[in-house]
């Protein structure tokens, strides 16, 4: 077995390969950038090597400079995690020339599989399901209309070294085809290095589900059951799980002998993963091979009880497989949510900062069920502008899918994230979400159900009235400190009093509490009671109140007057009032935010790629107004509305804040 690896990555995956070397008692060496001097993978590591400036491609993804990392510590082995360099066949033939074990698939195996234009044709050769389209290279923006044109609208405009959502578009016509080719062949150029491009038919209405393989160099295969990774944003996962609600044993069956034969055709060894489309028939269609571990094999492992990274090391150190196929069962359920840095509210648009509080769930039980958490930062870390946004997986294991999510209800309910945009809340709506609950989505399901964006949760009468309860429970304790701090309990001048006032997402409720040892109780004007017990106290961040017998925590921060509380994805101000204090709140007039709707403001912190327009331009509904670069991706801002522009504020190579002023309109 080797003695020292290196983990040519960064962030939570260079973590979670470090925690599985480190349990194989296999020494690990890191390596960062200047903007991870302090990460996290960098405290873990035994050794760690600085590689560069904070642009990957000066540091991470610079094949010499990894290498002589590499020579410096004397690494028998490198994992290259997911992204970077972790399909470069380059880089494998570098660490194959030097001598150094790649804990991957062979450099033909990447090279068949990394290009989708190969992949596809030998996906065909090899009896796999595939989806029509042209497997050609595409020239300018011209041919490829012309060639959506020829397949049918929709089609999907991909970049054929692509991954992780980058230098993806789904065009619907002439003029997305052509704005989604240009766009998608420069995040191509940016993140791969290369600019290739080719379409195929969007299935409409499909589910993404994907079958994890494992193979060694012995002529074994097996496949690991699947994972369901429908719920995406902008061709990213956000939340997977396995398996999935939709999958009968013949289809699942059908996708894995077809994934191991596929990975058998170009001789793959180590862990990958076969992408299909699934339609609502089960008919499925090979999307790609990705040849390296996924960002979700800890739901795959949560069912089935094996450590993909040490399979992957073992396999690299030219071990059989010690499972077979019959050993493959599925245990349970295992559900996976992306915490990324990212604003729900802004579209989904990417959030940097310094994370002021962040504090996750234990792992371990919860309930009746399992929390596990992969990450790669702590508090006071940064969230850099120069990287992917994601903090942490947070995943659940249950034995039924039902338990799963309520563990992961509680779960996200439990993280506390503070200083960044995050989308906790959007994930928790998920959770809660009838079509979630039901296993009845596909790939559209943000977009049709949050077809104008993510704009918080609402909660039902009986949430709020639990939130109600609690938050007037909570104010009786934070009252009588009050009063004892002034001195004032004891002698009676001050008495905290049992009538209050509960308003909350535009409903109040008069409330009267009668404490006692154990809890209070709350009832409401119309005689209902809710029983609420707790140890919270003024200042705790995190309420784990029980309502009604039933588990209820909340984030707790504090506003005049109440409380500011997110539970299941809703962010609230709850005010307790006095009848008489809610009786003059109620005349108070409300603060009416500034008006930027003749502005076009910057969505996230980013660079300026290019302004469509000019001042004096008249625009039209949809019209592209400029081009905004943020983490790899490019983001087209457009005209909500007819207007003439009447200045603009900034030009191509400005880096511009959160709503800076883009440009004005008449």
């Amino acid at each position: 077995m080797f003695d020292k690896i290196l983990i040519a990555n960064r962030g939570e995956i260079a973590c979670r390969v470090i925690k599985t070397a480190r349990k194989m008692g296999i020494k690990t060496v890191a390596i960062y950038s200047d903007a991870d001097k302090h990460a996290l993978h960098v405290e873990m590591a035994d050794e760690a090597v600085h590689i560069g400036p904070p642009p990957a491609n000066q540091s991470y993804i610079v094949i010499d400079k990894v290498m002589d990392a590499i020579r410096q510590t004397g690494a028998q082995a490198v994992h290259p995690g997911y992204g970077f360099l972790s399909e470069n066949p380059k880089f494998a033939e570098a660490l194959e020339a030097a001598g150094v074990a790649f804990i991957g698939p062979p450099v033909k195996a990447i090279e068949a599989m990394g290009d989708k234009i190969t992949s596809k044709k030998i996906a065909q050769e090899a009896g796999v399901s595939t989806v029509p389209g042209y497997m050609g290279l595409i020239e300018d923006a011209e041919e490829a209309v012309k060639i959506s044109n020829e397949i049918g609208y929709p089609v999907m405009i991909k970049a054929s070294a692509g991954g992780g959502g980058k230098g993806m578009r789904i065009a619907w016509n002439d003029t997305e085809a052509r704005e989604g080719f240009q766009s998608s062949k420069n995040e191509a150029a940016n993140s791969f290095g290369d600019d290739r491009i080719f379409i195929e038919k969007f299935v409409t209405q499909p589910r993404h589900i994907e079958i994890q393989v494992l193979c060694d160099a012995h002529g074994n295969g097996i496949y690991l059951n699947e994972r369901e990774c429908s719920i995406q944003r902008r061709n990213q996962k956000v939340v997977e799980e396995a398996p999935s609600p939709f999958l009968d044993e013949a289809t699942r069956k059908a996708m894995g002998d077809q994934s191991v034969a596929l990975a058998k055709a170009v001789g793959y060894t180590s862990a990958g993963t076969v992408e299909f489309i699934v339609d609502g028939d089960r008919n499925f269609y090979f999307l790609e091979m990705n040849t390296r571990l996924q960002v979700e094999h800890p739901v795959t492992e949560l069912i089935t009880g094996v450590d993909l990274v040490e399979q992957m090391i073992r396999v690299a150190n030219g071990e059989p497989l010690t499972i077979t196929q019959d050993d493959v069962k599925i245990n349970g359920w295992a559900i996976e949510n992306r915490l990324y840095a990212e604003d729900p509210y802004r579209g989904f648009l990417p959030s940097i900062g310094r994370l002021t509080r962040y504090r996750p769930p234990a792992e371990g039980p919860l309930g009746d069920g399992i929390v596990r958490n992969d990450t790669g930062v702590f508090e006071g870390g940064e969230i850099s502008m120069y990287y992917d946004p994601m903090i942490a997986k947070l995943c659940t294991w249950g034995p039924d899918r039902a338990t799963a999510i309520e563990t992961m209800r509680n779960a996200l309910d439990s993280f506390e994230v503070e200083g960044i945009g995050h989308n906790l809340p959007f994930v928790a709506a998920v959770m809660d979400h009838p079509k979630f609950i039901s296993g009845d989505m596909t790939t559209a399901f943000i977009a049709e159900e949050y077809p104008e964006g993510f704009e918080g949760v609402t909660l039902g009468d009986a949430a709020l009235r639990n939130i109600a309860a609690a938050c007037a429970a909570m104010n009786r304790v934070a009252e009588i400190r009050r009063a004892r701090i002034s001195g004032t309990l004891d002698n009676h001048e001050r008495r905290v009093g049992e009538d209050w006032n509960v308003a909350l997402q535009g409903v109040d409720f008069n409330v009267t509490i009668a404490a006692d040892h154990d809890g209070s109780t709350v009832r409401f004007a119309d005689g209902a009671e809710i029983r609420v017990s707790g140890d919270w106290t003024p200042g705790d961040q995190l309420a784990r109140m029980t309502v009604n017998g039933t588990p209820l925590v909340m984030k707790v921060g504090k506003v005049s007057g109440g409380f500011r509380i997110r539970s299941r994805g809703a962010e609230l101000k709850v005010h307790v009032r006095t009848p008489r204090q809610a009786e003059l709140a109620r005349l108070m007039p409300e603060k009416v935010p500034a008006d930027t709707s003749k502005m076009l403001l910057c969505p996230m912190p980013g660079l300026i790629v290019k302004i469509d327009v000019a001042e004096g331009d008249e625009v039209q509904e949809g019209q592209a107004l400029c081009t905004v670069e943020a983490m790899k991706m490019e983001n087209i801002l457009r005209a909500e509305r007819k207007g003439v522009v009447s200045k603009i504020n900034a030009a191509a190579g400005d880096s511009l804040a959160v709503d800076d002023v883009i440009m004005e309109f008449e």
